[in-house]
């Protein structure tokens, strides 16, 4: 099932961004629009002026590992819009956007929160 969580065609990125819903923060945007029963799927749009091919990879594995240990709720297509600033921050601020942006638009699974992060 390895894969299946991600957006990966162009058609499924075009379905969320012709939703109005969005929410936004300092270093993220949050773009989702229901696709039914199922999995939620989420993926990433990070332009060339986040930085380089190295920087703009880190977004998107820290954001993937986000993603592992958030619970959210089933059915959501979601589409992160990572922003300039996101660059320059930590794992944990990264998180805390993520968390806080998902809360707003009630996309968060609480009934099973089981996940924990810790910052050191």
């Amino acid at each position: 099932m390895r894969g299946k969580q991600y957006l990966t065609r162009s058609e499924d990125y075009d379905r969320v961004y012709r939703q109005n819903a969005s929410w936004t923060s300092r270093l993220l945007v949050l773009r989702a629009a229901e696709s039914g029963p199922g999995i939620s799927r989420h993926g990433y749009s990070i332009s060339k002026r986040v930085g380089t091919a190295v920087v703009r990879n880190r977004m998107r594995r820290r954001l993937r590992e986000i993603m592992r240990l958030v619970p959210v709720k089933p059915g959501w297509d979601i589409v992160f819009i990572v922003r300039p600033g996101a660059a320059g921050a930590s794992f944990d601020e990264i998180r805390k956007s993520v968390e806080s942006l998902l809360s707003r638009a009630k996309l968060l699974n609480r009934e099973n929160e089981v996940y924990c992060l810790k910052a050191d």
